[in-house]
């Protein structure tokens, strides 16, 4: 009889915790959000190797992604990458991306995975969700405090290879 209320505690969590990690997202999708982010994989069932991990504002699709040294703005139709310790930008036209490159594409898609994501911790300023991709890989996504703040329109997410140092070297490939 333990086991079984056990279990059924146990199951009553975990549905809490989804449920409250899927509002999170629903809030997140209909918001301007920031937070940190951390990025693992793990393989073959193993411990989660961290990959990245950076501070991100997403709106709609739109996105700033600041890690790895990297800076990544996109309007959702441009995408502009600086190196600013390389001295080096790339431009480029949004064509095809996925959840790992673009922050605000699985936040707007994440129903589509609903099978797939673990809510494994969630509160107001901060989520832990893993996705299962196959049977031996899966990704962990951490953020954490996550900022709401109304929408405010596309202008931050801009993509002005003008406002660059002369001295970058800008390679553009839309």
């Amino acid at each position: 009889m333990k086991r079984i209320i056990t279990a059924v505690l146990v199951l009553s969590l975990t549905l809490s915790l989804q449920a409250q990690g899927i509002k999170m997202l629903d809030k997140v999708k209909d918001s301007r959000a920031a937070f940190h982010y951390t990025y693992s994989l793990s393989r073959g069932g193993g411990e989660f190797t961290p990959v990245t991990d950076g501070d991100v504002t997403v709106e709609d699709n739109c996105y700033v992604m600041d890690g790895l040294g990297i800076k990544v703005t996109s309007n959702g139709e441009i995408r502009l990458s600086i190196d600013p310790e390389a001295r080096e930008a790339v431009v480029e036209k949004v064509e095809k991306e996925d959840i790992f490159t673009n922050p605000a594409l699985f936040i707007g898609s994440y129903k589509n995975y609903l099978d797939r994501i673990t809510v494994n911790s969630s509160d107001k300023t901060s989520m832990d969700v893993t996705l299962t991709l196959d049977e031996d890989t899966k990704a962990r996504f951490v953020l954490t405090g996550i900022k709401f703040s109304p929408k405010e329109g596309k202008s931050d997410f801009t993509v002005d290879v003008k406002s660059l140092p002369e001295d970058y070297l800008v390679t553009d490939l839309r």
